[in-house]
């Protein structure tokens, strides 16, 4: 996996379950390798003006429907956890997502 790339994995919900759905990876974590991902919503109702991102679905991101980068929903998956890529967001919207969170994380 790469920075960068969406991901299908279980990510931990509210209600203490685990549901299927894409992750954008933001960091590869030091020590065991594990990824920091955010889930994507096709929720757009929960989208965060000036945090999160949206996503119109486009070859590259191989997204179906429009969905929400959600930086507030947070997960650390190991390499067996990712069960496939579906795409990709292009090298300075990560990094900005990445400077938005960081921003947040050092108010």
């Amino acid at each position: 996996m790469r920075e960068g790339q969406i991901v299908l994995t279980e990510l931990p919900q509210s209600d203490g379950t685990a549901k299927r759905r894409p992750a954008l990876v933001l960091r590869q974590m030091p020590g065991y390798g594990d990824y920091l991902v955010c889930g994507l919503s096709s929720q757009l109702r929960q989208y965060i003006a000036g945090f999160d991102e949206v996503l119109q679905p486009d070859q590259s991101n191989g997204l179906r429907v429009a969905s929400v980068v959600r930086l507030g929903f947070l997960s650390t998956v190991a390499d067996a956890q990712i069960l496939g890529q579906i795409g990709q967001v292009p090298a300075q919207m990560h990094r900005q997502l990445i400077q938005r969170l960081a921003a947040y994380l050092t108010l």
